[in-house]
């Protein structure tokens, strides 16, 4: 078969005329591709345009790939503005296609001036798709920071409830203990009221906010407690008085509690109201626990809009405080003061909220960042703020990281610029961010100087 019944099988080419089919089968070269072999190297110069004939070609970008097969046209496009493959190309399977160089483009689209549109509309095609690719890649790389950092945050407290749990049960099965030995002893109703009213007390002083003791302080009531629990007998008293010394407990109570029972049960008293103070204690450990895990579900599902409609008046102080608690992981880490000075008056305003709190993430972690390598121990603080605009409200996101240097400061928001090293981000979180805040009929802006960079956001009411 020919080249130029090649041509004719595709479909931009099937209705040219036959002495335009032969003209482009003149200018065409013929190549076959074995499995594995490389089409185009990524930096090569954007200088030839493909027309895939049998075969499969995979096109691969730091992990992201996409497919051109038999039919379809590909690689530099009249009117395209690529000069080089940013990426790399390699059959998958037994390939042929012709190759035309650009050189030709001109002289083609004077003889052929169909294909202008032809090719136009597979041209914006390509850049529509190349944008979703992108739009979802950004997606995906930040939902994998964010889940890395939730699954440290979400770890934290479900292990300490399991711990608390776990001695929980440990301080019940004491409890029961100390229990059957007291009711070894035979004690009087009075004196049984008396460890009742003394265990009801001890409860009541172990729920109450604990009396706040500097450390030397709380190093003497120990050692008092101590000292008076060695006198009486009781074994390993230095376990036990931390936890009465927290409970509220003192010699005085514990005076008048052997004045009613004597000396005998005292042990199974103190073991038994150890055992429901530390009880206790631990309880309030797994509320804190679940508490700070639900705050995370409640901050993941704000952060996501789950079960809400796209677009809706959402308040953009509940978007920032939940993305500051998405990424408290990392600010910890990366030991940041957040500061927030809000306008609480700001109206809702009418947005993608889900978007939004892309945009936030975005700017957080490029601060975050920015702020990380900063050397020496420079403050890293990071300042959210909201104020009313004149065309609506505004946004600011502040680091005192090293700034953006004025040879960069207008390429930030060019997609795939970066100055991370290879393999430590996207490219694409700004570009991304400037597209969101355009969706939304809106404006960002960058002041940038040492130690104090704001991205600013404007944003109107209603889009």
């Amino acid at each position: 078969m020919s080249l130029v019944d090649d041509l004719r099988r595709i479909k931009i080419f099937a209705d040219l005329p036959e002495e335009d089919l032969a003209w482009l089968a003149g200018h065409g070269t013929e190549v076959w591709l074995a499995t594995g072999e490389r089409l185009f190297n990524a930096g090569d110069p954007a200088d030839r345009l493909f027309v895939f004939f049998e075969g499969e070609v995979q096109v691969r970008r730091d992990g992201v790939f996409f497919a051109v097969r038999a039919g379809d046209v590909s690689g530099m496009l009249p009117y395209s503005r690529m000069t080089q493959f940013s990426f790399a190309g390699y059959a998958v399977s037994p390939t042929r296609l012709a190759w035309f160089s650009t050189d030709i483009f001109p002289e083609m689209l004077r003889r052929m001036p169909v294909l202008a549109n032809r090719l136009v509309g597979l041209l914006t095609e390509r850049v529509r798709e190349a944008t979703r690719m992108d739009q979802q890649r950004e997606k995906l790389a930040a939902l994998g920071k964010l889940s890395a950092g939730l699954a440290h945050e979400l770890n934290n407290p479900a292990a300490a409830a399991r711990r608390a749990a776990s001695a929980l049960g440990e301080m019940l099965v004491a409890a029961r203990e100390n229990n059957v030995r007291l009711n070894q002893y035979p004690l009087s109703s009075k004196q049984r009221e008396v460890i009742a009213r003394f265990e009801l007390e001890a409860s009541r002083r172990g729920s109450a906010p604990p009396v706040p003791f500097n450390s030397l302080e709380q190093s003497d009531h120990e050692e008092r407690l101590t000292a008076w629990l060695e006198r009486h007998g009781v074994s390993e008293p230095w376990k036990i008085a931390p936890v009465f010394v927290d409970g509220g407990i003192d010699e005085a109570m514990l005076d008048a509690l052997v004045e009613e029972i004597g000396p005998e049960p005292l042990r199974e008293v103190v073991g038994r109201v150890t055992a429901l103070l530390t009880a206790a204690s631990l309880v309030r450990e797994i509320e804190h626990s679940t508490a700070r895990i639900s705050e995370l579900v409640a901050a993941i599902k704000e952060y996501s809009y789950m079960d809400q409609s796209p677009e809706q008046e959402v308040d953009l102080h509940t978007g920032l405080d939940s993305t500051v608690t998405i990424m408290s992981h990392k600010l910890k880490k990366a030991g940041v003061l957040v500061k927030r000075e809000y306008d609480r008056s700001l109206p809702r305003i009418c947005a993608w909220g889900s978007e939004l709190n892309q945009v936030w993430t975005n700017l957080i972690d490029n601060a975050v960042d920015a702020m990380t390598g900063v050397a020496g121990k420079a403050p890293r603080e990071l300042t959210v703020r909201t104020a009313r605009d004149p065309g609506g409200v505004l946004i600011e996101i502040g680091d005192t990281g090293p700034g953006i240097s004025n040879d960069i400061r207008g390429r930030i928001f060019d997609p795939f610029f970066t100055t991370k090293e290879v393999g430590e981000g996207t490219g694409l979180g700004l570009d991304t961010v400037r597209r969101i805040v355009l969706k939304h009929r809106g404006d960002i802006q960058v002041q940038s100087k040492p130690g104090d960079t704001r991205f600013q956001v404007r944003l109107p009411v209603s889009p």
